[in-house]
């Protein structure tokens, strides 16, 4: 079986295993960001059936960077015990625990924030009663930038074996990286080239904190979202011009975000092509690809690991957090297919994102 033999990643980071636990919203933390009980269940829960590390829910970078209630902080020195309490509760089940940080940029708004977002420019969102986001001036984008390098340097502080730069989702990294969102003049606008200029700023500040804290391996990571719908929107071809250029950065990984492990492209029906496959095709002899998508049950994980060395899963760690233990002694039978309402308590799920999944129809397949 593919998924049960270890990788190593380029940092020297070791997985114990090809499944990693892709990083899901659950907005369980404290107001102020600090990880609370139920939350700290729910990562042990999973760590401990052997899977080979736990990315987490996203982590905000500053006060601007908070894009969902209750979400998890690393904007101050002030969360480090939290954040050590995170990692130490992840390596205590025996996964690696990697800390996803990110800012929502517009994709958040002002009743969370208690002032107007920000953004590349003034460009709204294309969803349902979005705020016009303000530009950041240039001097808050360097700001920003080495508000990401105190992240990690915090999640170094706190023992995380890594970090994932959160650019996908149309979050402030895609924003950027976006020509519907980024309309600037200056040195972080222009063409698909010069529009990586904010995200290669925030890899290499990220990169020089690891240099300079880490004294022990530490992995850094990036999501991205291979294309948008929006018009002027983000192309396959950007992409591909972009991850060549993160792979020159001798990451640890690229975590591709598609809704289904084989999504086509959502911009040109004629193009057929699987979105990670094509990732994978055009750099993946250079970093490791994560391919992520729908895949639960063990010959889907199988079938992805033909195309990519890492896969992530979501719903089928919600659904079943024994997967891998199941899994891995040929137990496939005994595996948890769907969200069952009489195993709230017994999956260790907490209230607010059982209340999300259940205020969603047909995000989960649900079963009494």
């Amino acid at each position: 079986m593919k998924f049960t033999q270890p990788f190593t990643l380029k940092s020297g980071v070791t997985l114990n295993n090809r499944i990693i636990m892709a990083p899901m919203t659950i907005s369980a933390s404290q107001p102020n960001g600090d990880v609370t009980e139920e939350e700290l269940a729910y990562y042990h829960r999973r760590a401990k059936s052997g899977i080979g590390a736990v990315i987490t829910a996203c982590a905000y970078i500053n006060d601007l960077a908070v894009g969902f209630p209750d979400a998890l902080g690393a904007e101050s020195d002030e969360r480090i015990p939290s954040l050590k309490q995170l990692a130490d509760t992840i390596h205590s089940g025996g996964a690696k625990a990697i800390l996803q940080i990110f800012h929502a940029g517009r994709m958040t708004n002002s009743k969370l924030l208690g002032e107007q977002p920000v953004s590349a420019s003034d460009i709204p969102a294309l969803r349902p009663n979005a705020e016009t986001p303000r530009p950041l001036t240039a001097e808050e984008v360097k700001v920003t930038i080495q508000d990401f390098a105190e992240a990690t340097r915090r999640a170094i502080e706190a023992g995380f074996d890594g970090v994932e730069l959160h650019g996908a989702n149309t979050y402030l990294l895609q924003q950027f990286f976006s020509p519907h969102s980024n309309h600037r003049t200056d040195e972080w606008g222009g063409n698909a080239a010069e529009r990586m200029a904010f995200p290669l700023a925030v890899v290499d500040a990220v990169k020089d904190t690891v240099a300079k804290h880490a004294t022990k391996p530490f992995a850094i990571g990036y999501r991205f979202s291979p294309e948008e719908k929006e018009e002027p929107g983000i192309t396959m071809d950007d992409t591909l011009e972009f991850v060549k250029v993160l792979a020159d950065k001798e990451l640890d990984y690229l975590h591709v975000s598609v809704n289904k492990f084989d999504a086509k492209s959502m911009r040109d029906d004629k193009d057929k092509r699987g979105r990670v496959a094509v990732v994978q095709e055009a750099v993946g002899e250079r970093i490791p690809v994560i391919g992520v998508g729908g895949l639960q049950t063990v010959e889907q994980v199988e079938s992805a690991l033909d195309v990519v060395p890492l896969v992530s899963l979501g719903h089928a760690l919600i659904m079943d957090p024994e997967w891998y233990e199941k899994a891995a002694n040929q137990k496939e039978d005994k595996i948890f297919t769907a969200l069952h309402l009489s195993k709230q308590k017994e999956l260790d799920i907490p209230k607010s994102l059982w209340e999300l999944i259940m205020n969603v129809p047909g995000w989960f397949k649900v079963e009494e």
